[in-house]
């Protein structure tokens, strides 16, 4: 568990919106994938089983979410390299 940043707590306050009371006073604390794993093995009940598993699957979703992000950002790199090999060959043409 850690503090968010202020960069970081306002990035996502921006995502977010703010409440209606004016804001955090401070910066959150917030669990790492690793630590929410690890809160498994100390809470047992089953409400907290069931928000684990949802937090889980959270982190599962993100990271293949980065990971198609990754792809797209490759895959545009090589269309960019293709247009630019085509904007040199059109002027030779000309």
């Amino acid at each position: 568990m850690f503090d968010l940043t202020k960069e970081e707590f306002d990035d996502l306050r921006c995502q977010l919106g703010t409440s209606s009371w004016g804001g955090a006073r401070y910066n959150p604390m917030v669990f790492t994938e690793q630590g929410v794993a690890m809160l498994s093995s100390v809470l047992s009940s089953e409400r907290a089983v069931e928000v684990n598993i949802a937090i889980m699957r959270a982190f599962v979703y993100l990271r293949k979410k980065i990971a198609s992000n990754v792809e797209l950002a490759h895959k545009l790199g090589e269309l960019e390299r293709h247009l630019k090999d085509h904007d040199q060959q059109i002027q030779a043409i000309f």
